[in-house]
């Protein structure tokens, strides 16, 4: 097998350490020698590697991506060295040979022989705006549990609020809530306190608080409410931030919410985790297998032994699904109308997948090509194939037992 870097050096990452192994050629022609060392993780031993490595003229450097734990030598090493990441997955040791030595010479000389293929590390800018979007998306999580644990606590005094209002923190549901925390209890001054078109339920939600609210649960309420705020405080200060640091991806955010089904914050969970640079993702079909939205491959001897999807990126596959799940229920959209075309053969869970991967298919050309989204209208399949369409329809019909009878209409 060809060697592509005569000297190559891979690097075992873990909390405290890392084991790094340099491959460079031997005494003798053809041959190579590999020396393991190991390397503490502060600052300071990071940047002794570098210059440690920078002397071996190295001409690759990789890295498994162990947790976080590879990006202290990354980002110290980008700007100095020929560094790539690489998946796990991809650079497997060989089966009984698993120590943290051997896994740094087996990287080494995958290197050598061009067998790694990079993953995608976006630059500075796109890595603040993924720790932003990321951040506000387990703070938005941790919002929701915290409603979840105080609905509980409503319906163990007897409060059937949520069954009447659809958001407990709402401006009528945080005003009966702050009443009842303040001693109110009687249902029908706290009906009153509901809002707008709400107010039209004032005789469910006299029914509804009715129950035996103790100051126990008036503790308890307060103390979710609390968190509730500070969350949505945390929120706010997030997306103020996220705003902030969108500027130079403001024209690609504003193309993108054009899509049914994205919105403002989806947008720039796309962009923090794309890059919104396309350079990186050679086609459409390549984004859609990084971003797991596509059918995996897993054949054997002629047959297929999994078609599942990966893993890809999870914090882009929840903000796909989000996407797909709000397309899927729009009216007069060529999403819409997809997604009912396969939820009749497939089933909904492959028909949302579809819907993700029809999505970032319009993300990659959009981004890459700098078009405008089109959308193809919730008949663009009949116009497609007219003929089929209208048979189908006449089955239809007579299934239901009706005789038809085709009339032209005049052009």
């Amino acid at each position: 097998m060809d060697i592509i870097h005569e000297r190559a050096a891979g690097i075992d990452v873990s909390k405290r350490d890392a084991k790094v192994a340099v491959r460079v050629p031997g005494k003798r022609k053809g041959t190579f020698q590999t020396s393991v060392t190991t390397w503490g993780s502060t600052t300071s031993q990071v940047l002794e590697l570098v210059e440690y490595l920078a002397g071996q003229q190295v001409t690759t450097v990789a890295m498994e991506a162990t947790s976080d734990y590879w990006k202290p030598f990354y980002y110290l090493m980008e700007d100095r060295l020929p560094v790539m990441l690489v998946n796990a997955k991809h650079a497997r040791n060989i089966p009984g040979r698993k120590t943290d030595v051997s896994d740094a010479a087996w990287l080494a000389q995958l290197a050598a022989h061009g067998l790694l293929r990079p993953s995608f590390v976006p630059p500075p800018p796109i890595r603040e705006l993924r720790d932003l979007t990321r951040a506000r998306q387990v703070v938005a999580r941790d919002r929701a549990r915290q409603v979840q644990r105080l609905e509980k606590q409503l319906e163990s005094s007897g409060i059937k609020l949520s069954s009447v209002v659809s958001d407990l923190t709402g401006v009528s549901g945080r005003a009966m809530l702050d009443a009842l925390i303040d001693g109110q209890r009687d249902p029908a001054v706290l009906a009153d306190l509901a809002q707008r078109t709400l107010r039209h339920k004032i005789p469910q939600l006299i029914d509804a608080l009715q129950g035996r609210f103790t100051e126990h649960h008036a503790f308890m309420v307060r103390q979710y409410l609390t968190q509730i705020d500070a969350h949505q405080a945390m929120i706010d200060q997030l997306t103020e931030r996220i705003e902030h640091n969108i500027g130079p991806f403001r024209p690609a955010r504003d193309a993108l919410v054009s899509i049914p089904g994205v919105s403002t914050t989806i947008a720039e969970i796309i962009i923090a985790e794309t890059g919104a640079d396309m350079t990186a993702f050679p086609t459409a079909a390549h984004l859609a297998s990084w971003a797991g939205v596509c059918p995996g491959l897993n054949q054997s001897a002629g047959r297929v032994k999994s078609s599942a999807t990966t893993h890809g990126n999870a914090y882009l596959k929840a903000a796909l699904g989000i996407a797909a799940m709000s397309a899927s229920r729009a009216k007069g959209t060529y999403l819409a109308a997809r997604y009912r075309r396969i939820l009749a053969r497939r089933g909904p869970a492959r028909a949302i997948v579809a819907i993700e991967h029809t999505i970032l298919t319009a993300v990659w050309h959009m981004l890459h090509n700098g078009e405008s989204y089109t959308d193809l209208g919730p008949d663009h399949y009949a116009h497609l194939n007219p003929d089929r369409a209208k048979h189908t329809a006449i089955r239809q019909l007579e299934n239901l037992g009706y005789k038809v009878v085709i009339t032209p209409t005049a052009a």
